[in-house]
């Protein structure tokens, strides 16, 4: 969306020593891997790239508050085998839906920086097609094959 041209450098195990010790200047961590180096202060946390800011770094604003539009955040889902019955996707619906809503389980997962969200089998089902049109377009504009 910048242009701005980027490294790619392919780790087999963590960047984060190469990171935290300077040799490497920036980097795109998952908030749950990088959260206690950023309250630590040994990872400066420059932007999230969720569409809005996370709870637990309200100070730190989105990429999209300097590049509107811009929204890259990894999710979690459950899904189940094609032809399961709707009766069994509402049970594990419901079941998930309360087990996230419970604030203890809701705090636990907010202070690992996600944000829990209930969504029906029908809104995650159009989230993903989204989704993936999303990301088709990325990967069409960015000329990316597979290797």
């Amino acid at each position: 969306m910048t242009g701005v041209e980027w490294v790619w450098v392919q780790y087999r195990s963590s960047y984060m020593p190469d990171l935290i010790s300077g040799q490497m200047q920036a980097a795109f961590p998952v908030i749950p891997g990088s959260l206690e180096y950023i309250r630590t202060g040994k990872l400066r946390a420059l932007a999230v790239t969720s569409a809005t800011r996370l709870e637990v770094l309200p100070g730190v604003p989105t990429v999209g508050e300097f590049l509107p539009g811009y929204e890259a955040s990894s999710w979690f889902g459950v899904g189940a085998p094609k032809g399961t019955s709707t009766e069994i996707i509402e049970k594990l619906n419901n079941e998930i839906d309360a087990i996230i809503a419970e604030p203890n389980m809701k705090a636990r997962l907010v202070g690992l920086g996600l944000q829990p969200k209930s969504l029906t089998s029908a809104e995650f089902g159009k989230f993903i097609a989204d989704q993936i049109d999303k990301w088709a377009k990325v990967i069409k504009s960015a000329g990316i094959k597979p290797e």
